[in-house]
């Protein structure tokens, strides 16, 4: 019984010794272990990190019953992100003996804070699942370098956005008319018509002597063949209105004045358009009266012959009473220049308003709203909104007087200025949110949480703005914020649906290269760049975007060229240059030519 225990024993001591030995040549075969991963150098998009890595082991490292793991984490200074293993199982392989062994993965992580100057690395494992030993590699290698972040080169834009003044600085002409009613068959102007309410109106009309552009007089004769036996009677009545509005010109001593006013003669003779429109309201006769009435005058026959149909109508009599006279008429129309202050005297009563020196009754809002676009200052901008806020705290008022505040904050030296800025900005936008949740205030609101760095507030708050029927010109703003946001999400082609319906600044135009780059349309990508250089000649990131553009084609002497142009415009970008992985493999060039 001695002896068979020792050779248990012994034997249980081969065993380990083997299982060991096996380990150990998994470890040592490990060193010719090949591993891709792709992209190399990883790259941020969005938030995220994705690659893939694929492994091959040497054959005959896989044991039967045994198992090699890599582990993968990605180091960046103090920190790990430990991700998923990789682990090679050697039933999943009976040829290993003979063949090489391939597996290949999906892996993605988070990006946090500091990543960008991080390594990927792995740890090699050899294990007996059986014994629960385990063996690993001495080192762990870098299988790949990161983060490539040029995703990241998106550009804010930072969009204000004005509610409509409502105020018209353009020449507006207002309509006056007036009717004046003759006998039948006759074109003089009585007395009656020219001493009634109407003609008094009229007369006292020109007696002030209103900038007047254009007066149109329609003469108009009834159909009765008598009347249209004068064919020169619509045309007659017209003349003689235009005489009585000249007299009293000279009356009131117009002089040249008269000469502005182009007097525009509109004769209607053997029409049915106005008899049509005067019986569509006239409730002197039946329904069916009307309809048969319709159907003679939208039937054939000439003027003359629908006359003498209706004439045999029993209800003709009513006609010649109540519908002929009022078409026995010249209606006149007089179009007249609003009179409305000079910008210039808006400008100085608005500086007076806000200085409190005048009553701010002295302009109407829209007056007051309107001189707030007449001066580039904005301090005096913001003067004349928060008075424009006391006057009438309409939704209007605060919301310019936000949008304001925002182009300081724009404007800002100092952090301390700008977040108070934007604290400002915030608080006359809310009033104007509580008011009417307008797309210039949403989209305002967008701009303020953009520029405080919560990009998934401005985003929600930009969708929203889209929502509240915004006119061309918010849109427009709104698209051009939201696609830069896309882009910083990883929405490449999204972000380019976006921008195509938004202005094209320099920034819009270098983000639209940019998304083009991260689609690998790098051709476009340049010229996207390149239009962007037209809109600003200064614009080093559009040089730097044309800089990776080229390195990514392996186009040496163009990324140089650009990267030297890029320093030239910004200096400070020498060092981004020098550390970007975009550039890992001109490393020595770029070092060289910066």
């Amino acid at each position: 019984m001695r002896k068979l225990n020792i050779a248990i024993v012994l034997l249980a001591g081969v065993t380990i010794f083997s299982g060991c030995s096996k380990l150990k040549k998994m470890i040592d075969l490990a060193k010719q272990q090949d591993l891709t991963v792709t992209p190399n150098p990883l790259e941020l998009h969005g938030n995220e990190v994705k690659f893939e890595m694929s492994a091959v082991l040497p054959q005959k490292m896989l044991a039967t019953g045994y198992v090699y793991t890599l582990r993968t984490f990605y180091q960046y200074g103090n920190e790990k992100a430990n991700l998923e293993d990789l682990a090679f199982k050697a039933e999943d392989f009976p040829n290993s003996s003979t063949t090489t062994s391939r597996l290949s993965k999906e892996y993605s992580f988070q990006y946090q804070d500091g990543m960008e100057s991080g390594d990927l690395k792995i740890q090699g494992v050899a294990s007996d699942p059986r014994s629960g030993k385990n063996l690993e590699t001495p080192d762990q290698p870098t299988v790949a370098v990161g983060l490539i972040m040029t995703s990241r080169l998106a550009q804010n834009i930072y969009e204000t956005a004005y509610a409509s003044h409502g105020y018209n600085e353009n020449e507006e002409l207002i309509a006056t008319k007036i009717e004046f009613y003759f006998d039948k068959g006759r074109s003089e102007l009585k007395s009656s018509e020219t001493r009634s309410d109407r003609g008094k109106q009229f007369t006292a009309f020109i007696a002030e002597k209103n900038v007047t552009k254009t007066v149109t007089i329609t003469g108009t004769h009834s159909p009765e063949g008598a009347e249209r036996i004068n064919s020169k009677l619509s045309n007659d009545r017209a003349a003689r209105i235009e005489a009585f509005y000249r007299t009293n010109m000279k009356k009131y001593d117009y002089k040249g004045m008269a000469d502005g006013i182009n007097f525009v003669l509109k004769p209607v003779v053997e029409d049915w358009g106005l008899f049509t429109a005067a019986m569509r309201d006239y409730e002197g006769v039946e329904a069916g009266a009307k309809v048969e009435i319709g159907r003679i005058i939208n039937g054939a026959g000439t003027f003359e012959d629908k006359e003498k149909s209706l004439q045999k109508m029993s209800v003709y009599p009513k006609l010649l009473k109540d519908i002929y006279p009022g078409l026995r008429a010249a209606k006149t129309e007089i179009l007249t220049v609003l009179e409305k202050k000079p910008n210039s005297e808006i400008a100085v009563l608005a500086k007076q308003i806000a200085g409190g020196t005048i009553s701010a009754d002295s302009l109407s809002e829209a007056e007051l709203l309107f001189a707030g676009t007449l001066t580039p200052s904005l301090s005096e901008k913001e003067a004349i909104y928060k008075a424009a806020t006391k006057k009438n705290p309409s939704y209007t008022a605060h919301n310019n007087l936000g949008a304001v505040y925002l182009e300081m904050a724009k404007a800002a030296s100092s952090d301390g200025d700008r977040n108070n800025y934007i604290d400002q900005a915030l608080s006359q936008l809310d009033i104007a949110a509580n008011k009417m949740k307008g797309a210039e205030v949403l989209a305002n609101q967008a701009s303020a949480y953009l520029m405080q760095g919560n990009n998934d507030k401005a985003y929600a708050t930009l969708s929203e703005a889209e929502g509240a029927s915004p006119s061309r010109e918010v849109t427009s703003k709104v698209k051009a914020m939201k696609g830069g946001l896309e882009i910083l999400q990883g929405e490449y082609d999204t972000a380019l649906a976006t921008m195509s319906g938004a202005n094209e600044s320099a920034d819009l135009l270098f983000n639209r290269g940019l998304a083009m780059v991260l689609k690998k349309e790098y051709d476009n990508a340049k010229s996207a760049f390149n239009d962007a250089l037209v809109k600003d000649s200064s614009y080093a990131l559009a040089h730097y975007g044309n800089a990776i553009a080229n390195a990514r084609q392996r186009n040496q002497d163009q990324m140089i060229s650009n990267l030297k142009n890029a320093v030239n415009a910004d200096p400070s970008l020498k060092e981004k240059a020098i550390v970007d992985l975009e550039f890992n493999n001109f490393a020595n060039a770029v070092k060289a030519a910066l």
